[in-house]
Formats: structure tokens, sequence, C-alpha cells
């Protein structure tokens, strides 16, 4: 009797944690005097949002979304 092979399927960069239940961004502000802020949503939408409010701001540098756990 031949085994069955299954496709594989693409791994996320989490992995298959089953005890998430929703991801989490990491928003970071890095302003012109040299200082940070950091503030973690869990929507991206409301996480580009802030980030896109924090730019037009001229005392902030550059505004990035990373994906963390």
């Amino acid at each position: 009797m031949a085994k069955a092979v299954k496709g594989r399927r693409g791994k996320s960069r989490l992995g298959k944690d089953k005890r998430r239940k929703h991801h989490h961004w990491q928003v970071t502000v890095f302003y012109r005097d040299g200082e940070r802020f950091a503030r973690v949503y869990i929507d991206r939408r409301k996480a580009e949002g802030f980030a896109a409010r924090q730019k037009k701001s001229p005392v902030v540098r550059s505004a990035r979304i990373m994906e963390i756990n």
C-alpha cells in the first residue's frame, strides 16, 4: 500500500504557534532629536494609521511598522 504524500504548505514567519489569536504590530517613531517612541497594535490598519499621522509632524524623522510575536 502506497503512502499518500501531502502537499507542503508555506509557513508564516511566526511558525505554527497555536496560542496566537492575532498578530502584533509595533510602530516605532524616530524623532529628529534622536528620541524614539514605540507603540504596539493588534490591528495592522490602526498601526498604519498611527504611523501616517506621526509622519505628518515636522519633528518626526521616520516611522516604521514591524510585525512582532
